[in-house]
């Protein structure tokens, strides 16, 4: 419970990059021991989305600039294996699946940016799920959201449209099964993606834990991320 709304604040943009996560305000947050939190803490660290410091100090991960460049690159090449396994071999009710989260990404457009980047990243993962390869599933969920926590601090705003449009080309190809044409496809999107967020350095909010965390501690279970990506990711 705790990692899933942690790292759905951490996708949201709710918390930010070097933002300090206190056991004892995420016990009393979510009513578990300390001990509990410090488990779901060492998860995200592993996942790469939170850093342990000395005294048991955590924090929201703050990736450098080139970490987060690197981050992209090996997401690309894994993505590439994801759309080689799917291409020709979606079924049509998997295609529909597809394309009705896309229309759920074009619903969000113009709203506030953190939902529709939450939307673009379980695009992917929705992807990788169909694959149905645990290694795939989990390594693609843990670095798409290594990238949400790169376009947290590296970022600047852009329209989501370019990103709407380009899932769309993807799920035409993946339906024709030209495996060339969509492992290219996906190295565009992915790269065009990077380029366009790795810009600069967002200014921190300074907000209250407590504060930030309350929404995603009472919200219901519908609305986290997918229950077979997060068992993958955990």
């Amino acid at each position: 419970m705790i990692c899933r709304a942690l790292r759905r604040a951490i996708i949201e943009r709710a918390l930010e990059p070097g933002a300090t996560l206190p056991e004892d305000a995420l016990g009393e947050r979510f009513g578990v021991s300390r001990t509990l939190a410090r488990h779901a803490l060492a998860q995200l660290a592993a996942e790469g989305l939170v850093e342990l410091r000395r005294n048991r100090t955590a924090v929201v991960a703050t990736p450098s600039w080139q970490e987060a460049r690197d981050t992209f690159d090996i997401r690309i090449e894994l993505e590439r294996l994801v759309m080689r396994q799917l291409a020709g071999r979606l079924s049509k009710a998997q295609l529909s699946t597809l394309r009705a989260h896309v229309d759920a990404e074009d619903t969000a457009r113009g709203g506030p940016d953190a939902v529709s980047i939450r939307l673009a990243t379980e695009f992917h993962i929705l992807l990788a799920e169909m694959t149905e390869s645990p290694i795939l599933i989990r390594y693609v969920s843990e670095l798409s959201y290594r990238c949400c926590l790169i376009l947290s601090l590296y970022s600047r705003p852009h329209s989501s449209e370019c990103g709407i449009n380009e899932h769309r080309l993807l799920i035409d190809a993946l339906a024709t099964g030209d495996v060339g044409k969509v492992t290219s496809l996906m190295h565009h999107h992915l790269d065009s993606v990077a380029k366009r967020a790795l810009v600069a350095e967002a200014k921190p909010r300074g907000r209250d834990i407590m504060a930030i965390l309350a929404p995603y501690a009472e919200a219901p279970a519908a609305k986290a991320p997918r229950k077979r990506s997060l068992k993958a990711a955990e």
